[in-house]
């Protein structure tokens, strides 16, 4: 895959979004830039009038995913779907109110999904395309006081994986990318955050509200080597899954499988031993 490819990007206005677009664009390829605000993506169109189409997009509306799929597809092919758009939603599960675990379902899953469907039919009956799903080291590993989102995250997961199998046979490929803590607006202006209670305070949960205080703008992964990462990835004949991103990321998530894994050895015959042995 190494002529240029056109790629269908929510989210695209900050993060990993924007940096996706600025980055494929600057290489040769077509960018479709969707945002709520189609205002945040129209510079690029300006910088880039051949390659660049600029949509409005709330995921969360089934109206606009329809009518943004059907301009994208109607001025050309979609190589590539990225699923980036989303926010994090800070707080132990006691302390979040409906409306903030609605609000985070309806973007980080069920957008992920209505896009999905929504692009599929017009990759299967291409017979090719990608699919990158915007996952996160929290789709793996949950922290106390991120519990929606990794809901959101690990049930991103499990519909992507079922989904690779799904859609092998129409030569339509599934990428779930894991990042860990990268320098992008996630701890600052896309971070949701429940109203604390003070029990809270001094456990887990709020051990990880004081740490994610302190880290906007110092994380260690560079969102234009992750970009970088997944490009190659998607073009590349082969590819896996899942990639995980940052060391951060690499480290918890096998730490989390050892875990596992030493679990299920340790109760594997207790669990073996609730099958039936006669019939």
């Amino acid at each position: 895959m190494t002529s240029p490819l056109r790629w269908f990007i929510t989210g695209a206005s900050t993060g990993f979004g924007r940096t996706f677009a600025e980055v494929l664009l600057a290489q040769g390829d077509h960018v479709v830039a969707t945002a709520r605000d189609k205002g945040a993506v129209a510079d690029l169109v300006e910088r880039y009038p051949d390659t660049a189409l600029a949509l409005p997009l709330d995921v969360t509306d089934p109206e606009q995913v329809r009518e943004a799929v059907a301009a994208a597809t109607e001025a050309g092919s979609v190589d590539v779907l990225v699923n980036n758009a989303g926010h994090g939603l800070l707080g132990a599960l006691e302390e979040l109110s409906d409306e903030q675990i609605q609000r985070v379902l309806g973007v980080n899953l069920l957008g992920a999904l209505a896009i999905t469907r929504a692009v599929l039919p017009h990759m299967r009956a291409r017979g090719t395309g990608h699919i990158v799903q915007m996952s996160s080291v929290g789709g793996v590993v949950a922290n106390p006081g991120h519990a929606v989102y990794a809901t959101t995250k690990f049930a991103l997961e499990g519909a992507s994986e079922a989904l690779a199998g799904e859609v092998a046979p129409f030569g339509i490929r599934v990428l779930i990318v894991e990042p860990g803590p990268f320098r992008t607006d996630f701890l600052g202006r896309s971070l949701e955050m429940s109203t604390p209670i003070a029990d809270y305070q001094d456990g887990p949960a709020g051990a990880l509200r004081a740490r994610f205080a302190t880290q906007h703008g110092l994380q260690p992964g560079d969102p234009v080597l992750a970009i970088a990462a997944i490009i190659g990835v998607v073009r590349a004949g082969s590819a896996p899954l899942r990639l995980p991103l940052g060391q951060a990321a690499v480290q918890r998530i096998r730490e989390k499988l050892k875990r596992q894994l030493d679990d299920l050895e340790a109760y594997a015959d207790l669990s073996i031993s609730t099958d039936r042995t006669v019939d």
